[in-house]
């Protein structure tokens, strides 16, 4: 059964960075190709993250892959900070800027492409959300929502208004393009989604209408099944 297609693509090369848009890519056996590759450990709390919940800003920081996707190894990860320098992710300006402005002591960690851990993400491979769920947790809070606050892999269009339908595939298998996911329930939300992307100010009503509206769950997790090409545009079909 076809149900939509794929909208948007969306990798993160640095844990917690915003989000790299691509319009054609891979999924791995860890998730999105490259997708939480590469870290910043807080250095005063060992095997720690540091993430936009310390430090919000570090959502206006936009890192991209730059060169061929392979699986051998990683291109080059190149990071354009709020005010518009391009930096290396691991350039000692960028990590001196970011310690500056986070207050705290960083060191870089990257994992190698054929072993990402998770993705960064412990409970799942891949994120996925809905546009009709978005538009319906819109209404319950009240303002337009940017799904960036979400940390979503994949933005899915429905040709049904069927806000939450993805919530009804739990254990089901979702195919697009050659990649085939199990969908296996949902994401608990934390803070990070009060964190307006743009701006990087908090309103944490939104995290407050997730709690109170919708048991604070809001899109869905996905296991790799198959790996393959996948692209903007291809067409998401569920299989029984």
């Amino acid at each position: 059964m076809i149900v939509g297609e794929i909208k948007e693509i969306i990798r993160h090369p640095v844990k917690s960075m915003r989000g790299e848009n691509v319009q054609t890519t891979t999924i791995e056996r860890y998730g999105v190709y490259g997708d939480r590759s590469h870290a910043y450990l807080d250095k005063t709390k060992p095997g720690k993250f540091i993430t936009a919940s310390q430090f919000s800003a570090m959502v206006g920081y936009a890192p991209a892959f730059k060169g061929e996707e392979t699986e051998r190894i990683f291109p080059q990860v190149e990071v354009k900070t709020p005010e518009g320098k391009v930096y290396l992710w691991n350039d000692s300006e960028l990590l001196q800027e970011i310690e500056k402005e986070s207050g705290r002591k960083i060191e870089t960690i990257q994992y190698e492409a054929d072993c990402v851990q998770m993705g960064g993400i412990w409970e799942e491979h891949i994120l996925l959300v809905t546009e009709p769920s978005l538009q319906k947790l819109a209404s319950m809070w009240g303002e337009e929502i940017d799904h960036r606050r979400f940390r979503a892999n994949l933005v899915l269009s429905l040709y049904e208004d069927s806000p939450f339908l993805e919530e009804t595939w739990f254990g089901k298998r979702l195919q697009f393009g050659e990649a085939v996911l199990q969908i296996q329930g949902y994401c608990e939300r934390c803070d990070m989604i009060n964190i307006d992307p743009d701006t990087y100010s908090l309103d944490r009503s939104l995290l407050k209408t997730v709690a109170r509206k919708r048991s604070n769950n809001f899109g869905v997790y996905a296991s790799v099944v198959q790996t393959g090409k996948i692209k903007v545009g291809d067409q998401v079909r569920v299989l029984e």
